[in-house]
């Protein structure tokens, strides 16, 4: 395994790309390799069956590019798939998981809200999560459906989104919530947005910074850190490339190349 190997990124669509910007800012050296599963987004209202077989195709589409480190960008195909795909191979995984720990710790009130897609409510990876920590705090979880179609269409700011976060958040603020764990790697992509529904005296959590610290010290670990200064970024999409590259390249702050992902 080579440092200047690429590191792979998948998400269900255009979400990950928060991710993937923390991943490019701590880890400016390293090569990488983003893929998003516009065809087949969201996973969020698909079986797990569903999601996991997306999961393991990207991943063998990311092997064969050498990559030396996956990051699965996505809660749901995380909670579906992650120790599946930790199984299948021998370089590092690195999972997505609602920021429950870090926002128990920082809440005053500990009332905390938890914006999800309705998969990742539901699944047992979560669950357990939840349980670990409703001793300590009170977890008012939320699904969100709609909201990832939303966003990777580009509505980030219009009349449509601020009803539906408003109807999201609403019930959370009226609870007395003081923190609010974006549980979606799509939703930073909206968070002033959430500012200006929930106020500023909320404190909005999401994972990406987090991750990129995990990546950093596994790939640390292993010897595998890439000694560039720069490196280049490729992006793929299963979707209609020409629909789709707009959107990154808004949401990236550039514009980019979107190559077609072959299934």
């Amino acid at each position: 395994m080579a440092d200047e190997q690429p590191i792979g990124i998948f998400d269900s669509g255009v979400g990950g790309l928060s991710v993937l910007a923390h991943i490019h800012q701590r880890l400016p050296g390293e090569a990488l390799l983003y893929v998003a599963d516009s065809a087949y987004m969201p996973y969020g209202c698909k079986p797990e069956a569903v999601i996991q077989q997306r999961c393991v195709k990207i991943s063998d589409f990311l092997f064969r590019h050498q990559c030396k480190a996956i990051v699965i960008a996505c809660n749901t195909a995380t909670a579906a798939a992650v120790h599946h795909i930790r199984a299948s191979y021998a370089f590092p995984v690195i999972g997505m998981e609602p920021a429950v720990k870090p926002a128990v710790f920082h809440s005053r009130s500990k009332v905390i809200g938890v914006l999800t897609t309705s998969a990742t409510s539901t699944s047992d990876k979560f669950n357990r999560l939840a349980a670990r920590f409703s001793q300590h705090a009170r977890l008012i979880v939320q699904p969100c459906p709609g909201l990832v179609e939303q966003i990777e269409s580009g509505e980030l700011t219009g009349s449509a989104t601020r009803d539906m976060l408003s109807l999201f958040l609403q019930p959370l603020i009226r609870q007395g919530m003081d923190t609010l764990v974006l549980g979606c790697t799509h939703y930073p992509f909206v968070s002033a947005l959430i500012r200006e529904i929930a106020g500023d005296d909320i404190l909005i959590i999401d994972t990406g910074a987090a991750i990129a610290c995990e990546l950093e010290r596994q790939l640390q670990n292993r010897q595998l850190l890439s000694e560039n200064k720069t490196a280049s970024i490729e992006f793929w999409s299963s979707g209609n490339t020409e629909k789709v590259a707009p959107v990154m390249s808004r949401l990236w702050g550039d514009k980019v190349m979107v190559k077609n992902l072959p299934y």
